[in-house]
């Protein structure tokens, strides 16, 4: 390590396995940003189901060991690389990707990744965005192609990604049908945009359906997809192309200055916790809003 090199705390993985493969070290050495990169003093990084399975070897992406998980931050530009031109020092940013991982003090990300988060939108709001908001909206509009005046129900929607289905269904013209097993995860479905709203532990509350998530098998009967002509797509965020991220950017960015894009809080944990909130975020029932670490 270089001398003078500055430290920060951070969050490392160094072997696949459960939440206790998450380990707090306060010597990890802070990126230095080049080229197209940023380095963002993080306020607040978003916890998403996608970390967990990542952590435990399960996902397709599996990053050299060891790693620091993450992919939504929101926070301050501390630096740039000498090729960027769009942000500067100081900037309020929130990202869909990072390059060393969001669970640290600070996370370097490239400036294509990187979005300005708007005045109106707390540093926890904007570690909401990014995967849930880009997955709900690429799974809607670009996967399903929904047009205003269909019906969506969306399936769990009292979490991060269900909240943001049911904002951009409601807002590009849609009829949200939503479900939450909470009273308190009802009520947060019907103020974000949802028409109706049922609750799923209840014994044939409505024809299951799935529209964004996975949190295991489903039975399937093929022939009631024949009857109805009905399609099952599968959506990944990370197959979206560079361009594909900067038309959801645009119309999720206008979403915000419009007003109906805004996220809502759910469990807040701090660094040191980051253990708790995998355990929480797989095996809690009853979403009521996006998971967040708290770094400040």
């Amino acid at each position: 390590m270089a001398t003078g090199q500055k430290l920060m705390r951070a969050i490392r993985v160094f072997e696949f396995g459960g939440p206790e493969v998450l380990k707090l070290q306060s010597d990890v050495a802070v990126p230095i940003p080049k080229d197209h990169q940023v380095l963002i003093k993080v306020q607040a990084c978003g916890v998403n189901p996608v970390d967990t399975y990542i952590r435990s070897g399960t996902h397709n992406i599996k990053p050299p060991l060891p790693y620091t998980p993450g992919f939504d931050v929101a926070g301050i530009i501390e630096a740039v690389g000498e090729s960027v031109s769009a942000f500067k020092k100081g900037d309020r940013v929130f990202t869909t990707r990072t390059i060393s991982g969001g669970y640290a003090e600070y996370a370097l990300a490239a400036d294509h990744t990187v979005y300005t988060l708007p005045e109106k939108l707390d540093f926890k709001q904007g570690a909401a965005i990014g995967i849930p908001y880009f997955t709900a909206y690429r799974a809607l509009l670009h996967s399903a192609r929904v047009k205003p005046g269909e019906s969506v129900l969306v399936h769990g929607a009292s979490g991060g990604v269900g909240i943001a289905a049911c904002q951009i269904a409601r807002a590009y013209g849609l009829k949200v049908l939503g479900t939450a097993s909470t009273e308190e995860g009802q009520k947060i479905v019907l103020e974000n945009g949802a028409h109706k709203v049922f609750n799923h532990k209840e014994a044939n509350y409505i024809d299951k359906i799935k529209v964004v998530g996975s949190r295991g098998p489903i039975e399937i009967s093929p022939r009631d997809t024949m009857i109805k002509e009905s399609s099952i797509k599968g959506v990944t965020l990370f197959s979206s192309t560079k361009e594909e991220f900067q038309q959801f950017a645009a119309a999720l960015q206008a979403g915000m200055e419009i007003g109906w894009l805004r996220p809502v809080i759910g469990p807040q944990y701090s660094l040191e916790k980051a253990t708790q909130a995998h355990e929480n975020i797989i095996h809690s029932s009853g979403a009521t809003g996006k998971m967040i670490l708290l770094l400040k």
